[in-house]
């Protein structure tokens, strides 16, 4: 059986895992930093740095202790170090590299963004062995990553074999959600408040625009001009002072359900439009973003409509996480490991 430690500090998470070579999670923790950040309404890359720092150590102990194992019993140590923020990489690297020159145990080296779709293996993998069942392979597949600081899509030919097709051109969905959140006035993160207070709005409230939709070839996304939409029509065109504006709830809750329902209209259209231009026909999703409700009704929808097959990370793998950075087992088999000088890549 191999075993190999995870571990993942890209932005405001700082996660550790134990998996094995047949996906089996042996022990998995994670320390939120989402009270550091609140009173910010985002992450602050300092603050998340320094919390990182705090975290690290017990995290990792208390996870061997999960997994009831040593550092001894390792036969590797990954981590991701690309993409996020360069502090936070940092000191996931920095001891990653620690472990495994203290120990001489191969390092490797993750995306964070294939992880997220990696993910969904994973969760695979873990219902198949409950139902004593053999597991079925995602791949080839169109990965979607829908999260706080990215939305991408990619023809994933295999575990280690991503091509991008394309990715948003200005602000993530998640980041829109969280200032959208703002604007409302409602708490970080963005994307559990928008949800809850669009439970009883009306989605057709305000028509607010799906940009690029109409552009089948061009599988970019862009949420900036939603999110300007929502500011007009909550202020006015110009107008930067928010504290004098009143909104009932009832407002509040039609602005969030339509500017969800125009945020999720884009991901599904766009995302149909890779199913369609590659001729592929299993789509994989993770990511924050993917844990929002509505998303997930439509995407189900939109999977039935245009019969193709989806798998979306279950909740507790969509935030970030180490367990995903079980793709690492598929570069332990391929053999690529890497050297102590490795640097990070942040976005």
């Amino acid at each position: 059986m191999i075993r190999i430690l995870t571990l993942e500090t890209t932005c405001d998470e700082t996660a550790a895992a134990v998996v094995t070579d047949q996906l089996e999670v042996l022990g998995a923790m994670v320390a939120s930093q989402d009270d550091f950040h609140r009173q910010f309404g985002g992450v602050v890359p300092e603050i998340a740095s320094r919390a990182h720092l705090e975290q690290i150590l017990p995290v990792i102990e208390a996870t061997l202790c999960q997994a009831r194992i040593s550092l001894d019993d390792l036969d590797a140590v990954s981590v991701a170090n690309r993409p996020g923020l360069a502090g936070a990489l940092l000191v996931g690297l920095a001891t990653a590299k620690a472990i495994c020159l203290a120990m001489d145990k191969p390092l490797i080296a993750v995306n964070h963004l294939q992880g997220h779709i990696y993910a969904c293996r994973v969760a695979l993998a873990q219902q198949a062995a409950a139902q004593n069942d053999d597991c079925c392979d995602i791949f080839p597949c169109i990965g979607l990553i829908v999260s706080g600081g990215h939305t991408s899509l990619y023809r994933c030919a295999g575990p280690i074999d991503f091509e991008p097709l394309g990715s948003t051109i200005d602000d993530a969905a998640g980041e829109a959600f969280d200032k959208v959140a703002s604007m409302l006035g409602l708490p970080y993160p963005g994307g559990p408040s928008i949800q809850r207070a669009a439970i009883v709005g009306n989605p057709k409230a305000h028509r607010f625009p799906r940009a690029m939709l109409d552009d089948p070839q061009r599988l970019d996304f862009s949420f900036s001009g939603l999110k300007t939409a929502v500011r007009y029509r909550i202020a006015g065109p110009g107008r930067t002072d928010f504290s004098q504006i009143q909104l009932s709830q009832q407002e509040i809750a039609d602005l969030a359900a339509s500017f969800q329902e125009a945020a999720v209209d884009v991901l599904i259209g766009k995302t149909v439009q890779a199913l369609r231009k590659t001729g592929m026909s299993t789509l994989c999703i993770g990511g924050g973003v993917a844990a929002n409700a509505r998303f997930r009704e439509k995407m189900a929808q939109a999977a039935e409509e245009h019969g193709f097959q989806l798998h979306i990370a279950p909740l507790n793998l969509c935030t970030d996480n180490a367990v995903m950075g079980a793709i690492a087992v598929e570069r332990y088999r391929a053999g690529l490991f890497e050297p102590l000088d490795l640097d990070v890549f942040p976005t």
